[in-house]
């Protein structure tokens, strides 16, 4: 008999200095696979490249109980105004370094070399997980249908984020 997934409550930040709702085709992306996978939308909003307009946002999501996974798109490049690494490394208690990792290998079989230049990052703050991806729409799809989508999943084998955020069980099953 199989378990039920726990949906978990995901905010979507979106760092761009063009973008808006209308546009915004990668956070767009996040919350359909999210939605469809049964988790909920915590919160989705979108935020000029700029450190410290990002890390408020961040940081009021790690402080809020509610919300228990922080994926962010955009800013994670080499251009001048890529700052997301630099805004959200800090507020991490813990590094997930095998996120960048895994998600670069799985890169590399659509874009090859380029995905040198993705800072991807995840990570652990109070209790919430962070994962901050490149803001191309593939990228999203990349890391959500190769990384995320079992990681969220409370029902995934040996091991998940998931029950590492879930309030009743703060550890892996």
């Amino acid at each position: 008999m199989t378990e039920p997934m726990i949906p978990l409550s995901i905010a979507v930040l979106t760092v761009s200095d063009t973008r808006t709702e209308e546009t915004d085709r990668s956070g767009q992306a996040l919350v359909e696979r999210l939605e469809r996978t049964g988790h909920l939308l915590g919160d989705k909003r979108i935020v000029r490249d700029d450190i410290y307009q990002i890390r408020a946002v961040v940081a009021a999501w790690i402080a809020d109980p509610d919300i228990q996974v922080v994926l962010t798109t955009g800013g994670t490049g080499f251009t001048g105004r890529d700052s997301t690494p630099e805004a959200v490394s800090v507020l991490m208690d813990k590094r997930i370094e095998g996120f960048g990792e895994l998600f670069r290998h799985l890169s590399w079989q659509e874009i090859g070399s380029s995905t040198v230049q993705s800072r991807c990052l995840a990570g652990l703050a109070n209790g919430t997980v962070i994962f901050c991806l490149p803001g191309s729409t593939g990228a999203c799809r990349t890391a959500w249908d190769g990384i995320l989508a079992e990681q969220l999943d409370s029902r995934h084998k040996p091991c998940n984020f998931a029950n590492l955020v879930i309030p009743e069980r703060g550890q892996h099953e």
